[in-house]
């Protein structure tokens, strides 16, 4: 198990407690937390309705070209942007803190 916090679009903190050994991604952990992710395309990085900033930690491996691709198309991108679908939870997202980005009207 590992330790994340996600912050929502009103910036409340939720700490999760997540396993590691599912193959779970983020897109998936916070929908599973009844956190407002739509994640329309079901993980494909065909969509950015599960788009979050990194906000702590730095431990992720680069994005994929799927993922850059999607985040040069969506709105409200950072340095820090990614897709939640494309971080399978891992030790290494152990202690990282993700904030929701704004839904996309």
């Amino acid at each position: 198990m590992i330790k994340i916090t996600i912050i929502d679009r009103e910036d409340t903190k939720h700490p999760i407690e997540v396993p590691t050994d599912m193959g779970l991604n983020l897109m998936e952990v916070c929908k599973a937390s009844d956190l407002p992710v739509l994640g329309t395309c079901g993980g494909m990085a065909l969509c950015s309705t599960c788009h979050v900033y990194v906000v702590e930690g730095d431990n992720l491996p680069d994005p994929s070209d799927a993922e850059e691709d999607m985040l040069d198309q969506a709105f409200f991108v950072e340095e820090n942007s990614r897709l939640g679908c494309q971080l399978t939870i891992s030790d290494a997202l152990d202690g990282m803190v993700f904030k929701l980005a704004p839904a996309a009207e």
